[in-house]
């Protein structure tokens, strides 16, 4: 039973994996250059790759399982929160178009407490609707995965492997 939290981190790690190299082929291949929102987004997916596979390596019972999904459950919510603020932008775009600055230089240039809004008031390439499969844009498949990941975490933690192992010593 252990192997079945493993297996759903592992899963999450690679998902993440996945939704990283797409973003670097849409970047790379199709020209599709990121604005800071969209970095933030790649950001906390990478931050929760991370997290599932040393959970996945860890395959965690009891409290250091739960650790590692309210770390991911955590950073899904964060990651998510940018991509709903993004979605918004989209749909409703600022009346000012301008491109902006790079998150690199923000972070550069601002301390971090000036940085954070001006990055999620968005730019005009924030609000630029570049590519859609089935009518989703971006950041809205973003959320959907956001969402789709947390969902696993809660899922492992509180019905998976620990469930079932304590429904088996409960027979013995």
């Amino acid at each position: 039973m252990r192997n079945k939290n493993r297996l759903v981190f592992l899963a999450i790690f690679l998902g993440c994996a996945m939704l990283i190299g797409i973003a670097l082929y849409m970047q790379e291949q199709e020209g599709l250059e990121p604005c800071p929102m969209c970095i933030l987004q790649r950001y906390a997916f990478v931050a929760i790759g991370a997290v599932a596979l040393v959970a996945a390596i860890h395959s965690p019972q009891g409290m250091p399982l739960r650790a590692y999904t309210a770390l991911v459950v955590l950073l899904a919510i964060s990651g998510g929160g940018v991509s709903a603020r993004h979605s918004y932008l989209q749909h409703f775009p600022p009346k000012i178009e301008s491109c902006g600055t790079d998150l690199e230089f923000l972070l550069n240039t601002f301390p971090l407490s000036q940085a954070l809004p001006k990055i999620f008031a968005g730019t005009g390439s924030c609000s630029k609707i570049d590519w859609r499969m089935l009518g989703l844009t971006i950041p809205e498949w973003a959320l959907v995965w956001f969402a789709l990941i947390a969902i696993a975490a809660v899922w492992v933690s509180f019905f998976g492997a620990n469930k079932n192992a304590a429904r088996g010593a409960a027979f013995r």
